[in-house]
């Protein structure tokens, strides 16, 4: 199952399927050639025309969960799966493309703009068409309304994030009510992720409305589709076209999104119960995704990874960090990624950074100097004092042994693991695994550091510091995502630079300067990032795999060719 998301970033346990630990072979009747043979494209949706497409139609969209709650900034609402229903039927200022840069949403705005840098002031101006189902105009109460309520200042506000709206410092109305100014008391580099999705005022109007009044369904919306029904019972939503739209008419008529188990997902599609899903790295399930007459595997950079945590906590054996370093430099990535994604890794250069993801434009590899080198490992394990002894490593009478938690029931989990152990085994360090059950992996492990390393995806998006701050800064106070306790002065300060700075090139080169401090002090390793792998039915376009380009999905370019 897919854990709950933080608002922009999430931590997700390597669930999956059984796999083939084998690469190779070729791409069968959709095209695709061995690993490492084509490149990656930032999208794989078959982009179409829209004269191309029929006009209407069901889109039958598998989810692994219920929402428990409508209001995505809601502790328990802040979940992938009530994200792509959302992104249907309420607004975004900016959405993603698939580069991970972003672009203004028009159906909504005419323009948003930084029209003061000391002090930073954004002016977003409204659409005049733009209506919520009740009739009412957006206006800029809304905003006032959503910044009031995320700005962590009112603990009765159950939020998931106070990110952006803690630093505004006021909100008024401009020239008109469709006119809106935010005034910020610090400076806030990656405004444009905020109101993303933004919600109307009568939501936000007080903690109880906002904890609890969309917890059964959206009471209010604005977007190309409605909420036709909400089943309970047989977990399905449905979503259809709303009449009131001012904006493009969307091809499909309906998309109905429905709870599938992830092991029932192949039979659904070959039931026309679904008309796709994501292969989880699964290459058992890509290759019947390939063997199907009526499917199509997409696959574009993905914004999720596989990584491993280690814990720099003075419990750990692994605190001292050239001890990580050195242990990091005997892990050899692409062998390990060759075993679990086989054919499906196109790329299987390592992935170099943890703040830009491949895809991303402003992506550069930050790892060059702790690659995996065997020899350099156990000469560096050496002059750290961890003497060969027999199979494993001492130190002081202390034995190399670093205790691995995953979830149990997690075969990708347990083969990168194996391949971990024999790995470090031939740099003179045992890795001990240990299989803890899968809801308490989270709760009692991994967010109280109870491990030495720790295996797990993290979901990306387009605004890297945002997203990504809580994970690397180090404050004792404030643990956040810092699950390992690694960290330094010298990060903090470069993550705060960043998240300050308002020229996206300068921004680029800060968040890239972070990366290579967090290469430096040994906080994670990047194992691979995800293929991108989606069962696509043949007939859809403009759909697929999207890239960075789901936040929220174009629904109004989807629909089945004529």
């Amino acid at each position: 199952m897919r854990r709950r998301m933080a608002a922009l970033v999430a931590p997700v346990a390597a669930l999956g399927l059984l796999l083939a630990a084998c690469g190779g072979g070729s791409g069968g009747g959709n095209g695709l050639q061995d690993a490492g043979t084509q490149s990656v494209k930032s999208a794989d949706i078959n982009p179409q025309p829209l004269d191309k497409l029929k006009d209407g139609g069901n889109l039958q969209w598998p989810i692994d969960l219920m929402p428990d709650n409508w209001n995505y900034h809601q502790v328990d609402g802040t979940v992938a799966d009530g994200a792509y229903i959302e992104g249907a039927i309420l607004p975004y200022v900016f959405t993603q493309n698939s580069d991970a840069s972003v672009a203004l949403n028009k159906s909504y705005f005419t323009s948003a703009e930084l029209i003061s840098q000391d002090p930073q002031v954004v002016e977003y101006k409204i659409d005049p068409k733009a209506k919520w189902s009740t009739g009412r105009q957006f206006s800029w109460e809304d905003f006032a309304a959503q910044a009031n309520a995320l700005n962590g200042k009112n603990k009765d506000y159950q939020v998931s994030t106070t990110s952006g709206y803690e630093d505004i410092a006021k909100v008024e109305k401009g020239t008109d009510e469709q006119d809106v100014k935010v005034t910020f008391g610090k400076k806030y580099a990656e405004w444009k992720g905020m109101f993303a999705p933004l919600y109307p005022k009568e939501l936000n109007s007080d903690p109880g409305m906002f904890n609890k009044g969309w917890a059964v369904k959206p009471e209010i919306t604005a977007g190309p589709f409605k909420i036709k029904s909400i089943d309970q019972t047989g977990k399905q939503v449905v979503v259809e076209r709303d009449p009131a739209w001012w904006g493009e008419k969307p091809k499909l008529d309906t998309v109905t999104y429905k709870v599938v188990e992830r092991s029932a997902l192949p039979d659904a599609f070959a039931n026309g119960q679904i008309d796709f899903y994501n292969l989880n790295n699964d290459i058992n399930l890509f290759k019947r995704a390939q063997a199907d007459s009526n499917a199509v595997v997409r696959q574009s950079n993905n914004p999720d990874y596989t990584h491993l945590t280690f814990n720099g906590a003075a419990s750990s054996i692994l605190a001292d960090k050239d001890l990580r370093l050195a242990i990091m430099k005997g892990i050899d990535t692409v062998t390990i990624a060759k075993s679990i994604l086989g054919q499906m890794q196109k790329d299987t250069t390592p992935l170099g950074n943890h703040l830009y993801l491949k895809g991303a434009k402003e992506y550069a590899d930050n790892s060059g100097p702790y690659k995996f080198d065997a020899n350099a490992a156990k000469a560096e394990l050496d002059k750290l004092g961890w003497k060969q002894s027999g199979d494993v490593r001492a130190k002081d009478g202390k034995p190399l042994k670093i205790r691995m938690v995953i979830p149990s029931g997690t075969p990708i989990s347990q083969q990168t693991g194996q391949l971990l152990q024999s790995q470090l085994k031939t740099i003179g360090a045992q890795l001990d695994i240990q299989q803890v059950p899968t809801a308490e992996f989270f709760k009692n492990f991994v967010n109280v550091g109870n491990f030495d390393v720790t295996l797990f995806r993290w979901l990306s998006n387009s605004f890297p510091i945002d997203g990504s701050k809580g994970i690397y800064y180090l404050d004792p106070n404030n643990i956040s995502q810092n699950y390992g306790h690694v960290g330094d002065e010298k990060l903090n300060k470069l993550l705060d630079t960043a998240a300050q700075e308002l020229d996206d090139t300068k921004r680029a080169a800060d968040i890239n300067a972070a990366d290579q401090e967090i290469w430096a002090i040994g906080h994670q390793l990047p194992i691979f990032q995800s293929p991108g792998a989606f069962a696509t039915r043949k007939t859809l376009g403009n759909f697929g795999s999207p890239g960075y380009a789901n936040h929220p999905y174009d629904y109004l370019k989807i629909g089945f060719l004529k």
